[in-house]
């Protein structure tokens, strides 16, 4: 089986979002696992006394937090946010190469996680694109003119854009993903795609400006990239970097502290997931 969608609750429209989720996933169903889907924009009249409020952070648990956000008041546009202090969580990369998980079996092979996302694009053998770093071991070949990596140093965690001059020292990283392309660099837009309105499930990742960790997930159709850029630095989130991961039929979030669970349309090779530190 695979794992189980738990909605959080809004003041309405749940019966209509969740019929236009499954018309979604029925279209994605149809594409490749790491391939947006292609659907003509929604258009959607300003927020007007009726608009959707944009919750406040739920806390889950000391230094991890989540919220929803709606681009517009755009329910099919909802972002779920998690919040996440690094110095009471840690970052692990899990790669099984050619060997593609649902987000049940992975919620099983990484029960202790408190969150569970999937990572880098990859191929239709299901070996990762770009470089993976998963417990010092690497895969996979850096990017070197697009998007960002996510990586663990000394169990801090922290995000190299492609436009940095550092050179990554692979033997000094003991986690890492990436992906493309880059939506936010020193708290601005950082991509404009050229008249592109593709709307599809997206998984993001990003730090904001007191470094805490975000992951934003679109688990319906989401904002076009170039769309998804604009808004991000807008919101309260703080955002000082943020990068696209897989998305399309391939993204999925476990929140098990929220009971919020959004499988992916195809299983894939690789996830973050992040831990509570060991106390003491």
């Amino acid at each position: 089986m695979g794992g189980r969608i738990t909605r959080p609750k809004s003041s309405s429209g749940q019966a209509l979002q969740f019929l236009l989720f499954l018309a979604a996933a029925s279209l994605c169903l149809l594409t490749a696992c790491n391939l947006p889907l292609h659907l003509p924009p929604i258009v959607t009249s300003s927020p007007g006394p009726t608009a959707l409020p944009e919750p406040a952070w739920k806390n889950i648990a000391d230094g991890l937090q989540w919220r929803q956000l709606f681009p517009n008041g755009d329910e099919l546009a909802q972002l779920i946010v998690v919040r996440i202090d690094p110095s009471l969580y840690e970052f692990r990369v899990v790669y099984r190469a050619g060997q593609p998980e649902s987000l049940a079996r992975w919620r099983t092979l990484e029960s202790e996680a408190s969150l569970i996302i999937n990572a880098n694009f990859f191929d239709e053998n299901h070996m990762a694109l770009g470089l993976v770093v998963s417990d010092g071991s690497a895969s996979g070949s850096s990017y070197r003119d697009r998007g960002g990596t996510f990586l663990v140093h000394n169990g801090a965690p922290e995000i190299i854009t492609y436009r940095s001059q550092r050179r990554l020292n692979i033997q000094d990283i003991e986690q890492a993903v990436q992906g493309f392309p880059l939506l936010v660099e020193d708290g601005e837009q950082a991509y404009v795609a050229d008249g592109s309105s593709e709307r599809t499930r997206r998984t993001m990742i990003g730090i904001d400006k007191r470094g805490q960790v975000l992951i934003i997930v679109a688990p319906y159709l989401g904002l076009s990239l170039s769309d998804l850029s604009a808004y991000l630095p807008e919101t309260d989130l703080d955002i000082d970097v943020a990068f696209n991961l897989d998305g399309g039929g391939s993204t999925m979030i476990a929140l098990s502290g929220a009971d919020y669970f959004q499988p992916s349309l195809d299983a894939v090779p690789t996830i973050l997931a992040v831990y509570r530190r060991a106390s003491g």
